[in-house]
């Protein structure tokens, strides 16, 4: 009911043009947010740090950006030196002469640098050609004509060509794996003898030309294969650069709810043309059957089963002396297993042990499993915190390089780097200054480059030692003293409580650059609440397309709510089968704490954008909490989790399908809007079904709902393009200022003179 009153206030004041006198959403902010990206950008020094290790060496190059240009040092770890890579001006000098053009020094023309071994010669491309300069005479030779590459066209959501592979050639070089007429066949090579050594694969089920052959070349490993549904998704593009007609296409995508491909694995003795096609017992109602891995004896070999719905997730083993299959690892969630995102093994070579990686504890750790027993040996991590990356294991030393999350005070998004031994003793933390940490290792891992950052911090970059972490050199140090003296101001890292009142939610808040606390601002959140990640940015850059938007007249914030990743399991499975929970109670109790702590940031004029995932959540906001948000811009959302690609949506919604994928459907919850919703999606997605936000459009319509719509002619996946981002601003500047945007058609023609 307030809400509803302070709605009506707002409208009284907007049709008084109350909060268009307070100068907000005027040309001259529009001109401010276009430039402000170039305004900063160009403002900052020694933050942009390229790190590159010389094959297996201790020395490294690297360029930075600096106030001349971009300049290349070497580094010698061992003995903690530093030095330009070359002379820039005897380099640039000649380079003039081989291009016939002038060359700056600091801005050389050069790509894909290769220093050779005793640094006395240097590899680089320059446009299509490859060349090699001789650094102590300063001869450069051109060495090759480097061709197009090609692209690959193969869609992402297609299947694979099961029957499309080369013969797979074996270790020893002897034998040839191949697929003929749907079943497996091998020839000797030194024979010229061919033997068919399977006989059940037919058009509808057949063998797959993607084998495995064992180390000792005398087994080999294929799968019988049954296809899934092969559902189509069909576009027009309407306006084709080439011809004057609309182009049809289509690209395989597969559905929520559609058959998946079934795998049948089966063993070969290839010498004795025996053949053992395993029981399916153990790995039946697949989502996936993959990770074929022999072990290096030959006695045994282990896939990976992922059950259907990502609630069963099995390791597997098949020894060739009795060819049944075992569970290695048998992980059950009652919720999902993110198979996606912390899936981590790592199989020790002498086949006794293995390295997974569980949230079986509530967080993702670390675990030492026994191979032959199944069994847990010990756990190596612990803690409420979370392992993120594997970075390095060494199985002599018997211990562990990682990244982990949440295990220091203050943001818990922040990686660091620490070392930990397999019996989980020896922790240590290896990147001990606060900020989101970055590193890049030697061959052999006993050095590192550690970069970190904040949003609010700028760049540091150290050599470290890997044993200690300990510090070598300092080797650059961000200067950002001229980008603050334009008045930049760092987006402010906030905090508060969610929907419990006990767990910390995390974002950050972005201020127009010429903020005035005298003033009230609207509120616009930017949401991408995708369940794969954790999405709000954790290390320094200067701006950002929220900053332009903020500078219309807005304070812009994101945060990371429950049912995003990279937090405690339970904190993530808010989301399982409710993706159109999107977090928002925590959302909202966050944005209305920074109010209470900000009064000038109006709670009572709040909007929201998003794309792909960000643009279902986002319109999702004004349909399931409108009493909240006021006005929403969804961009190529998958508004329907039954229309978006499988293997994202099923992962948190679940299989198979129920009443649940409704309940989140922006869709059949159409006719809840009462706000602002501002629709665009490109015709040519090919990421998220261009329909799904037809499908909104239609259910509106039944609903008679107004609202609005940009479809952009042969745009893929994206929040707009130019024309979209104009559009989303015009559109919050309309509905959450009360001012009218630019006549855009009236300046361009004054632009143009005419």
């Amino acid at each position: 009911m307030l809400k509803h009153y302070f709605s009506l206030l707002l409208l009284i004041c907007l049709q008084a043009g109350f909060f268009a006198s307070q100068g907000q959403g005027t040309i001259d902010d529009y001109k401010r947010a276009d430039t402000i990206r170039k305004w900063y950008s160009d403002k900052t020094y020694f933050d942009q740090v390229r790190v590159n290790w010389i094959d297996s060496t201790h020395q490294f190059w690297y360029s930075v950006n600096t106030p001349e240009g971009i300049a290349y040092f070497m580094v010698n770890a061992e003995k903690a030196e530093k030095k330009p890579a070359f002379d820039h001006q005897k380099l640039a000098k000649k380079l003039a002469e081989v291009l016939d053009k002038k060359v700056d020094p600091f801005e050389l023309p050069i790509r894909n640098l290769v220093f050779h071994l005793d640094e006395s010669r240097l590899e680089f491309t320059s446009g299509r050609i490859k060349y090699q300069c001789d650094l102590k005479k300063y001869k450069i030779t051109q060495l090759e004509e480097l061709s197009t590459p090609r692209r690959d066209s193969r869609y992402w959501g297609a299947d694979r060509e099961e029957l499309g592979s080369k013969p797979l050639l074996s270790p020893d070089s002897i034998w040839e794996a191949y697929i003929q007429d749907y079943n497996v066949w091998v020839k000797n090579r030194e024979t010229n003898k061919s033997q068919q050594l399977s006989w059940e694969g037919s058009a509808g089920k057949y063998y797959s030309s993607y084998m495995y052959w064992s180390p000792d070349s005398k087994k080999l490993v294929a799968n019988l294969y049954t296809p899934g549904h092969q559902r189509e998704v069909h576009y027009i593009e309407s306006s084709p650069d080439d011809q004057v007609q609309p182009k049809h296409s289509s690209l395989q995508y597969r559905k929520p709810g559609d058959r998946m491909p079934q795998l049948q694995p089966c063993l070969f003795i290839v010498d004795e043309a025996r053949q053992y096609l395993l029981p399916d017992k153990l790995y039946r109602n697949q989502y996936s059957l993959y990770r074929f891995n022999w072990e290096e004896n030959s006695e045994a070999f282990t896939f990976e089963f992922n059950q259907r719905g990502h609630q069963v997730y099995r390791v597997i083993e098949v020894a060739v002396k009795n060819p049944q299959p075992r569970v290695v690892i048998d992980e059950v969630c009652e919720t999902f297993f993110p198979y996606s995102g912390k899936r981590y093994r790592f199989d020790l070579p002498d086949g006794r042990e293995m390295i997974w990686a569980s949230e079986r504890d509530g967080w993702n750790h670390l675990y030492l499993y026994d191979r032959e027993s199944g069994k847990v040996k010990n756990q190596i991590t612990s803690g409420q915190w979370l392992v993120k990356q594997i970075h390095h294991v060494n199985e002599k030393g018997r211990y562990i390089l990682f990244e982990a999350i949440g295990r220091e005070p203050g943001d818990p998004y922040l990686a660091h780097l620490y070392r930990i031994n397999f019996d989980g003793t020896g922790l240590t933390h290896l990147t001990p200054v606060e900020g989101n940490h970055s590193v890049r290792f030697s061959h052999d891992y006993k050095f590192f480059t550690d970069s970190w950052s904040m949003v609010d911090q700028a760049p540091i970059i150290a050599l470290r030692r890997t044993l200690d972490g300990s510090s070598l050199m300092t080797l650059e140090q961000a200067d950002i003293s001229q980008l603050v003296d334009t008045g930049w101001k760092a987006p402010e890292v906030f905090s508060a409580k969610g929907r419990d009142g006990e767990t910390a939610i995390w974002g950050i808040i972005i201020r127009p650059s010429n903020f005035d606390p005298n003033k009230t601002y609207p509120v616009i959140e930017y949401i991408y609440a995708g369940p794969h990640s954790s999405h709000v940015p954790k290390s320094f850059r200067p701006v950002s397309g929220m900053q332009s938007l903020g500078e219309l007249g807005f304070i812009v914030v994101q945060c990371d709510g429950m049912g995003t990743s990279n937090r405690s399991k339970a904190f993530h499975d808010v989301c399982w089968k409710n993706l159109g929970d999107a977090g928002f109670p925590d959302r909202i109790a966050w944005i209305k704490a920074a109010a209470s702590t900000y009064p000038y940031m109006d709670t009572n004029r709040v909007g929201i954008y998003g794309t792909s995932a960000g643009g279902q959540n986002s319109t999702g906001a004004v349909l399931f909490h409108p009493d909240f948000y006021d006005v929403a811009v969804s961009s190529c959302g998958c508004h329907d989790n039954r229309m978006d690609k499988i293997w994202w949506n099923e992962q948190w919604m679940g299989y198979p399908i129920g009443p649940h994928y409704g309940a989140s459907s922006n869709v059949d919850n159409a006719h809840r809007l009462e706000g602002k919703l501002f629709l665009i999606v490109g015709e040519m997605d090919n990421n998220v079904d261009p329909s799904s936000t037809m499908q909104v459009v239609n259910a509106l319509i039944k609903a008679e709902k107004d609202f609005d719509l940009l479809v952009v002619p042969g745009m893929g996946h994206s929040g707009g393009g130019k024309f979209g981002e104009r559009k989303r601003r015009d559109f919050f500047v309309k509905h959450l200022l009360g001012t009218d945007p630019p006549d855009w058609n009236k300046i361009m023609a004054e632009s143009k003179g005419e």
